[in-house]
């Protein structure tokens, strides 16, 4: 069963920083496009950030130069590290997985950014 977990999430001061991780099991990970999703309170899910199988990355314009994403083939691992942390980046914090018309959603982790 295919299946993403995130963890990571905590409230933190704004300008702190974070790293989410994601692990995944029942799939051929090393094949899939990953992203990290948010979604804040009364707003809609966006894509914070995504990473191909061959390494290709993409970001939100807010978070380029403070937001970096990852792989671990290996550990069948994501990773999202977010610096310099703001105030409006609090948010449920999502993990995907995409392969062609297949996309598997973690369960999300929470951010808490205090001012």
């Amino acid at each position: 069963q295919a299946q993403l977990v995130e963890s990571g999430g905590d409230l933190v001061q704004s300008g702190g920083s974070l790293r989410l991780s994601c692990t995944a099991s029942g799939i051929s990970f090393s094949f899939y496009k990953l992203s990290w999703y948010r979604q804040a309170p009364g707003k809609e899910r966006e894509l914070v950030a995504s990473l191909s199988a061959d390494r290709k990355t993409d970001y939100l314009d807010s978070v380029k130069g403070r937001f970096t994403i990852s792989r671990d083939n290996g550990k069948k691992a994501v990773y999202l590290q977010m610096n310099s942390l703001k105030p409006e980046g609090t948010a449920v914090y999502y993990c995907n997985a995409g392969l062609e018309a297949r996309a598997i959603w973690g369960p999300g982790t929470q951010v808490t950014v205090s001012s």
